[in-house]
């Protein structure tokens, strides 16, 4: 067996264990780097780790520091609740409105899981007091953070818009975030008024007292900081990761945000994950193991169908695995030599990538899923809520594939 071939087995030995265990997958990928790339390769350990993304590693730090101090000085959730204030007690527009909140949230930062963790537990909570079924505030929130998820500023669109431009699709961060919100748009309304959330308009709802805790001055500042940034990245073309480096250094200094219990919080496991597979795949792309993984794909696929096929394939590994952290860093480097033997459009094929591994991120086996699930109201059954969100999962798969060939694919 040539180094190729190996290198590509290592790579889906990674994938596997990401489906069956709780390995940190990260850790086993720079493992299994180091001995094919020096042991069976010959290579020197600095060529091995030179695919470490250092960019990436600065930029996803940056930003999840920042957040995480956000969180912890209770910033966003009460941007939260105050915004349920918003529907004025009618009950169809808080699942909504929770959508909008998580799409927002999720654009300007902390990113999918983030938000979903943030927003979870009040959403499940207002469900539970407002009558309003489990399943569809969880498929509300859980695609509301996802369609914010490729944005420009949080760690997943960071990623995502990296792995593309490194493989020949520079600056197409806004246009794969609009998609993905779109599609997660359309999917959530979709299932939100087929499963019953028209029934729920008229109904009156009364938020409680404790939920409408002012505004001190520690999150007037830190919503400050985070306007700032995002304006300086939009308008002046900063760096996102310095700035949200030097936007946590402004909230320590003020005494606004507590940077070491923050860095405590932070979701070092997904960093570690994303860099490791990160290395993983840059020494395929040295063994020529990518372009025996993008032959494979090819054979299985032409020009017409490709944008289907690789949807269904990213959301069903997607429903056991990690998406940000495992699937897109293994697939979007085939998409350069996928476009060129299929003659398909490169931004087609990353796009299905996108969409069809985020569709299916509201099963109850992601982490989004199971935080909804985490905090269901105690007048809900969590076996028949489980149950549902499963049978949404596995159907993303298809209306994923179903989606991105119609849209894609012709």
């Amino acid at each position: 067996m040539n180094l190729a071939a190996i290198s590509l087995a290592a790579l889906f030995l990674a994938v596997i264990v990401s489906c069956v265990s709780k390995l940190n997958v990260g850790v086993l990928a720079i493992v299994m780097a180091w001995i094919v790339g020096v042991y069976l390769g010959g290579m020197k350990l600095d060529a091995v780790l030179s695919g470490f993304p250092t960019t990436l590693f600065l930029t996803l730090t940056g930003m999840t520091l920042l957040f995480t101090q956000a969180q912890q000085n209770q910033t966003l959730n009460k941007l939260a609740h105050h915004a349920v204030r918003i529907c004025q007690g009618n009950t169809g527009l808080i699942p909504i409105l929770f959508f909008l909140v998580a799409a927002a949230l999720a654009s300007i930062g902390p990113g999918n899981i983030a938000t979903s963790a943030l927003l979870a537990p009040i959403a499940m909570s207002v469900a539970g007091r407002a009558k309003i079924p489990a399943f569809l505030m969880a498929i509300m929130v859980g695609n509301g953070a996802n369609a914010g998820s490729l944005s420009p500023f949080a760690p997943t669109g960071l990623i995502v818009s990296g792995l593309m431009a490194k493989n020949g699709l520079p600056g197409r961060e806004w246009e794969t975030y609009l998609y993905n919100l779109a599609a997660h748009a359309m999917v959530a309304f979709g299932g939100y008024f087929l499963f019953g959330g028209l029934k729920l308009f008229g109904r009156v709802y009364e938020q409680a007292e404790e939920d409408q805790e002012p505004f001190h001055w520690k999150n007037v500042l830190t919503a400050a900081v985070i306007a700032a940034l995002v304006v300086s990245v939009i308008f002046f073309k900063i760096n996102v990761g310095m700035g949200a480096f030097a936007g946590a250094v402004v909230l320590a200094l003020a005494k606004a945000g507590d940077t070491s219990e923050a860095i405590k919080k932070m979701p070092w496991s997904v960093i570690v994950m994303v860099c490791g597979v990160s290395i993983l795949t840059g020494l395929l792309e040295k063994t020529q193991g990518m372009e025996l993984f993008t032959d494979l794909l090819a054979r299985f696929s032409t020009k017409s169908t490709i944008t289907g096929f690789i949807a269904f394939l990213t959301g069903a590994i997607s429903v056991y695995s990690s998406t940000s952290g495992v699937v897109l860093p293994a697939f979007l480097p085939t998409v350069p030599g996928l476009a060129a033997r299929l003659g398909a459009d490169p931004m087609a094929i990353a796009t299905s990538m996108n969409i069809g591994g985020h569709l299916v991120d509201v099963s109850p086996l992601s982490t989004i899923g199971a935080l909804c699930i985490a905090a269901i109201p105690a007048s809900e059954d969590p076996r028949a809520l489980f149950n549902k969100m499963m049978a949404w999962g596995f159907s993303m798969a298809v209306v994923g594939a179903l989606g991105c060939w119609i849209a894609f694919g012709h």
